[in-house]
């Protein structure tokens, strides 16, 4: 079983150049934890380049079971990074399923 994860979220910025430094910090941890947290099977991590509504960001990870993305989600590196990710979004939506 893969669990894949995917999570986009909306950046609070509204000015474009610091949109992209947001986005830039995103990837940099969030990219930055492969490698750190050994429950990542993969991440892929990148902004949007087409534009109009869609969101800004998007993340797409898979994981060997729940209980891999459970832990992932509760890892230090992890939640530091998410403490830098919350305080640049507006929102997010994330879903996981089975493959």
């Amino acid at each position: 079983m893969t669990i894949v994860h995917i999570v986009s979220w909306k950046l609070a910025a509204t000015d474009p150049a610091e949109k992209a430094e947001h986005a830039a910090g995103m990837v940099a941890r969030l990219g930055g934890l492969v490698g750190v947290i050994d429950e990542i099977r993969s991440l892929r991590i990148g902004p949007d380049v087409v534009g109009g509504a869609n969101w800004d960001i998007a993340l797409v990870a898979e994981y060997d079971d729940e209980a891999a993305l459970a832990r992932y989600q509760v890892h230090p590196a992890h939640v530091a990074a998410g403490a830098y990710v919350k305080s640049v979004t507006a929102e997010r939506m994330a879903v996981d399923f089975v493959v």
